[in-house]
């Protein structure tokens, strides 16, 4: 044995970065990169008073134009007079321009009738909202009143006024002229005295010029018997559509000026001999 010291081995400690705060600091790189992704898919929020807002849910409840989800209801509440429900909705990007003055916003519910069955795709998923954006060019807008009822799909026809005493049709109901189908029934209300009935009717942009100042509208809802003891009896049926839902014939004379807008026609429960005869040559437009 020596006086020696034995060498001792020098033992160097490496830093090693661990398998396992790799995975995490991926996960949160991953979660990071999504939410930013995400954030840039949203637009602006708007808010949309309806009267009721029952079957809207927060996530869930779709806004839809043509068909193509551009946003999702975010928030529904009550306004501060606690009379109408505030729905707040996050627009998507590539819906961002419907925030513009003029859009006009209604709930989609299921509506089951004799005259029409809308809104069937909303039995499972609820409820959704639909918009019709206002012209281009319009300046942004971000509070809005919903419609109460789905917006007449007609653009640009002349909207007239047939007022009755017992009007048959229903809303959708079919408007005839010659047979063929010119225009539809947006709504019925009451009159203003309450003593007859309004039935609100739009037509078509290409059969407007067939509205003249004279025209005769009758009722052709449902099924027409006449008959006698010696005639027999003699039924009537315009088609299937009116007799469920009614509808309106009319027939105008030669001669006369086109009717204004906002024209109130008294209608009537059938039609004249004379008014069958009325034959006017009218030009109309080529079918699109």
């Amino acid at each position: 044995m020596t006086g020696e010291e034995t060498p001792k081995a020098r033992v160097r400690r490496r830093r090693v970065l661990r398998l396992v705060w790799i995975v995490p600091a991926m996960a949160i790189a991953v979660a990071a990169y999504l939410l930013w992704q995400r954030l840039q898919e949203y637009g602006p929020e708007i808010r949309v008073t309806f009267t009721d807002g029952g079957g809207l849910r927060i996530g869930q409840t779709a806004l839809r134009y043509r068909g193509v989800q551009v946003g999702e209801v975010i928030g529904v509440g009550l306004s501060q007079d606690e009379k109408r429900a505030v729905v707040r909705i996050r627009l998507t990007r590539s819906g961002a321009g419907l925030a513009r003055e003029g859009s006009r916003f209604w709930i989609v519910r299921p509506r089951v009738g004799l005259g029409q069955v809308t809104g069937l795709t909303t039995v499972l998923s609820g409820p959704e909202i639909n918009v019709i954006p206002g012209k281009p060019g319009e300046p942004a807008q971000y509070e809005f009143t919903g419609l109460e009822n789905p917006p007449s799909s007609v653009e640009g026809g002349l909207q007239i006024v047939l007022r009755g005493e017992h009007p048959k049709m229903r809303a959708d109901a079919p408007v005839y002229y010659r047979g063929v189908e010119v225009g539809a029934v947006q709504k019925i209300d009451l009159a203003p005295n309450a003593l007859s009935a309004d039935v609100h009717v739009v037509i078509y942009a290409r059969f407007a010029p067939l509205v003249r100042e004279g025209s005769a509208f009758w009722d052709v809802s449902g099924l027409n018997v006449k008959g006698g003891i010696l005639k027999g009896l003699e039924v009537e049926l315009e088609s299937l559509r009116t007799f469920l839902s009614g509808g309106i014939e009319f027939a105008s004379p030669p001669g006369t000026p086109r009717a204004k807008p906002g024209t109130v026609f008294f209608l009537y429960g059938e039609p004249k001999k004379e008014w069958l005869g009325w034959a006017p040559k009218i030009p109309i437009a080529a079918e699109k």
